[in-house]
C-alpha cells in the first residue's frame, strides 16, 4: 500500500482595502507550520497596480526570510523591535489588529520556494475583485 506523504505548506491570506487618504493597504497573514505560528504584516501603496508589485515581492520576502523571521520574531520575542526593523526594510509593517477581513483570497505554498508567477494572476485577480465589491458598495449608500 503506498504511503501518502503531507506536504508542510505555508499558507497566505490576503486582503486590500482602500484607506481614508485613499491609499491600498494591503494586509497578510501568513501561517507558517513548520514552526506553528502566524505573522501580520501590512503596506501602504498609491495605486492597485503598484500594490499588486509591492504583493508580489512581499510574498517573495516572506517566502525567503521565513527561518530569520522566525527566529527574531518568536524564538528571541524580546527583540521584536529588530523583527520589525528587517520588515520596514522590505516595506512591510508589523499588523498588530486582531481581527482579519473576511474578503481576502489565499495561496499556499511550499516552504522557501520561489513564488511562482501563475498564482498572482488569481490573486491578483480576487483582490481586484473585493476592492470593486467596496467600491459598488460605497456608491450604493
Amino acid at each position: 500500500m503506498p504511503t501518502r506523504t503531507t506536504i508542510t505548506r505555508n499558507d497566505y491570506r490576503c486582503s486590500i482595502e482602500r484607506n481614508q487618504s485613499g491609499k491600498y493597504c494591503l494586509r497578510l497573514r501568513v501561517n507558517y507550520p513548520r514552526h506553528a505560528w502566524t505573522l501580520s504584516v501590512y503596506f501602504l501603496a498609491s495605486s492597485f497596480d503598484r500594490a499588486m508589485k509591492k504583493l508580489e515581492e512581499a510574498l517573495d520576502f516572506l517566502q525567503r526570510h521565513e527561518e530569520k523571521l522566525w527566529f527574531w520574531g518568536v524564538d528571541r520575542a524580546e527583540d521584536m523591535g529588530f523583527s520589525a526593523e528587517f520588515l520596514k526594510e522590505a516595506g512591510m509593517r508589523l499588523d498588530r489588529r486582531a481581527e482579519f477581513p473576511k474578503r481576502a483570497t489565499s495561496v499556499s505554498l511550499a516552504p522557501e520556494r520561489e513564488v511562482p508567477a501563475s498564482i498572482l494572476g488569481p490573486m491578483r485577480r480576487g483582490l481586484a475583485e473585493s476592492v470593486e465589491m467596496v467600491r459598488s458598495a460605497a456608491a450604493g449608500d
